[in-house]
């Protein structure tokens, strides 16, 4: 049965939203967390794995120091401030996913608290979201339940579990309750969201992969009458793996629990799920507290010291920052808001950057990225990064026409080529002997019987009426298989019409 909603515009108007993220980053160490077994995504089932992380009797953890320094220079890039003892717990609850029944966590003493993030929003407004913690924790492994639907365990006959990411390294990052943001709440999450993804790229900590888990986020939400009223019963979210499904969640729940409290009706503290093919969550379980969970000084880990030294040696390792980065590029390549908002919602920054560091100029990088290469990938339902071309493919074919060896249409074919896995852009033209027709007889033989096959545009060229020069263009190109100089083709037919 279908929950009642109210219009979102009216649930804004009516209740003052607050919401919350926990976001869980995967880091993208060689080893785990606790243990020397591989980390990679994709492999056979139940193939990664130690005593260790399938919790057997007397095997005993060893914190990967790597992680640690991860998690130092996420907190770092979070303005957090960085702890210099903390502490991992126990986090026990039973559910098939953790082969120990409890997962290793930090509580009361994270590694990194108390900072925040400026998010930019696409009309250039700045809202500062506020981070009550960033701490280190082992994943949990997968479930995938069979015989029910879209994969939900409700009407599943039965459940696989792979224990392959058990153990994996992830830094959960934690909002404070995030207030004052109104009706673009939803807005605010995702871009949020997008900030998060940016900085553990440029940190090199994640590959942030939300289609593979490497990131993911439980959205908290709960409605209030006023700004001034206490916070209202929240609801959360688990698991919300798409920029785009953060965005329907918080809408989804503002509108459903605005009706509910409307109608007079209690709001239940409960976990929900995001159901992408009805567009709507679903409720769960009744959410526990912290002291379900039985937190306590895990015994068999000593406290982490992170000395004020080697936070220093983190901060001097520091890349540049994606806002910082994105402003700097703006400046360089001469792009206006739209030009940068339209790459950045494309995905395309790193590929353009390094396209241009390839040799290509940045406005030529990004007519391909943009143009072409964007069509083929929404054709072929991937990234542009999953394309087979890199980015020296790509300056290599702007090198050629720069070059005058090749035209637009010469090009194109040439990126196809390349795209079908026949080559680099050098061997797809000379396998297809594809060159620029320059030898003025050759183009000049042709453009004769253009004009002979067109005696009005003929005249009206002559007459100064240059839209029909296209005509002539175009029958040039036809004939000489598309490999013609357009403007050696332009210098000729004006040349005889002027005669």
């Amino acid at each position: 049965m279908a929950e009642k909603l109210m219009k979102y515009s009216e649930a804004c108007k009516q209740f003052d939203p607050v919401f919350g993220l926990e976001t869980h980053v995967e880091l993208c160490t060689r080893t785990k967390l606790f243990c020397p077994a591989e980390v990679s995504f994709g492999g056979e089932p139940n193939t990664q794995l130690t005593p260790v992380s399938l919790g057997l009797p007397g095997s005993l953890p060893v914190i990967n120091k790597t992680a640690v320094d991860y998690a130092i220079k996420l907190g770092l890039a979070l303005h957090c401030e960085i702890a210099e003892w903390s502490q991992f717990s126990r986090k026990n609850y039973f559910y098939p996913d953790m082969p120990r029944d409890y997962q290793i966590s930090q509580y009361d003493k994270p590694t990194n608290g108390n900072g925040y993030l400026d998010v930019e929003l696409d009309d250039g407004t700045v809202f500062r979201v506020p981070i009550e913690r960033a701490h280190i924790e082992d994943d949990a492994g997968k479930n995938t339940h069979v015989g029910g639907a879209d994969g939900r365990i409700e009407g599943a006959d039965h459940s696989l579990v792979d224990y392959n990411r058990a153990g994996v390294p992830l830094i959960e990052i934690v909002t404070k309750p995030i207030e004052g943001a109104g009706d673009r709440a939803p807005e605010i999450a995702a871009a949020y969201m997008r900030a998060i993804r940016d900085i553990v790229r440029a940190l090199g900590i994640s590959h942030a992969r939300m289609e593979q888990g490497n990131m993911r986020a439980d959205v908290n939400v709960s409605l209030r009458r006023s700004p001034s009223d206490p916070y209202g019963t929240r609801s959360e979210t688990k698991n919300v793996n798409s920029f785009r499904g953060i965005e329907k969640t918080l809408q989804y729940e503002i509108r459903r629990q605005a009706a509910i409290l409307a109608d007079g009706g209690e709001i239940l503290q409960e976990t929900r799920h995001w159901d992408e093919s009805a567009q709507a969550t679903a409720g769960g379980r009744v959410k526990s507290d912290a002291d379900d969970y039985r937190y306590f000084p895990d015994p068999d880990l000593v406290m982490l010291h992170i000395t004020p030294e080697h936070i220093e040696r983190i901060k001097a390792q520091m890349p540049e920052m994606p806002r910082e980065r994105r402003n700097r590029l703006k400046a360089e390549w001469g792009l206006t808001d739209l030009q940068l908002r339209d790459i950045l919602n494309a995905d395309a920054l790193d590929l353009i950057e390094e396209t241009v560091k390839a040799g290509a100029s940045a406005a030529g990088a990004r007519k391909w990225w943009l143009g072409e290469l964007s069509r083929e990938a929404n054709a072929k339902g991937v990234s542009l990064e999953e394309l087979a071309i890199t980015p020296a493919e790509v300056a290599e074919v702007e090198q050629l026409i720069a070059a005058g060896k090749l035209n637009d249409k010469l090009a194109k074919q040439t990126v196809a080529g390349v795209l079908a896995g026949e080559g680099t852009p050098a061997q797809v033209v000379e396998k297809h002997g594809y060159k620029i027709v320059s030898d003025d007889g050759a183009i000049e033989k042709a453009v004769d019987e253009a004009l002979a096959a067109n005696p009005d545009v003929a005249e009206k060229l002559k007459s100064g009426n240059m839209k029909p020069m296209g005509v002539i263009i175009g029958a040039v190109m036809k004939a000489t298989r598309g490999q013609a100089d357009a403007k050696a083709v332009t210098k000729i037919v004006m040349g005889k019409v002027r005669g």
